[in-house]
């Protein structure tokens, strides 16, 4: 397992993916929640992740979906990890030994259950009642660095390249996860917000360890 982790989700073509792996980024993500303005289909990401496997580490993105078919999914597409970024219990997550769970936080950890599940990382985001993620909101940071005593945390929510070096300071944390911070509009991204921000997430993950 990489020393650190920088993944650009909602990809939706291939161009975008290219422009991800050229600027460094250790991770590429595919949100299959049909509700999303970033969705993919499976079908579609496959194709882009056999051009591709190899050179990133894949990441399928789950809404409180059916098992049997995330299953499915992971193993077309051949997923390096399945980020469940829903309401998923404990009981449904660990049946997967490559889970990334998320949280949306609020104002506390108080209601977050990390020991419950044995996720490879834990994947912490804004809390919005309408959206799963994808909102460019922040949240406080200091609760994610709270967090690090429960594993490999992963910070998400409201980063961009202006942002990225002061939040991994901050939390100090395993990885860090942007979408809509480096787009032009939904489900497609800024090749030049790219580099800058996987450019300054490195730099500033090299500084720390």
């Amino acid at each position: 397992m990489s020393p650190y982790f920088i993944k650009i989700c909602g990809i939706t073509n291939y161009e975008d993916a290219v422009a991800v792996i050229d600027a460094g980024a250790t991770a590429i993500g595919f949100n299959f929640y049909s509700k999303s303005k970033r969705y993919i289909s499976p079908v579609e990401a496959k194709e882009i992740a056999e051009k591709i496997r190899g050179n990133i580490s894949i990441v399928g993105v789950f809404v409180n979906e059916d098992l049997q078919l995330v299953k499915s999914i992971a193993a077309s597409v051949k997923l390096t990890y399945c980020q469940f970024h829903g309401d998923e219990e404990s009981d449904y997550v660990n049946k997967f030994p490559n889970a990334i769970k998320s949280f949306r936080v609020n104002d506390s950890l108080k209601n977050v259950y990390f020991d419950d599940y044995k996720a490879v990382a834990f994947l912490l985001d804004a809390f919005d009642e309408k959206e799963f993620g994808g909102t460019g909101k922040q949240f406080n940071w200091l609760l994610a660095r709270e967090a690090n005593e429960f594993g490999k945390i992963i910070l998400a929510g409201g980063l961009n390249h202006e942002n990225v070096k002061n939040a991994i300071e901050i939390v100090q944390p395993w990885g860090v996860d942007v979408s809509s911070g480096v787009e032009i509009e939904p489900g497609k991204k800024d090749k030049f917000k790219i580099q800058q921000f996987v450019q300054n997430a490195r730099i500033s993950f090299e500084e720390l360890n």
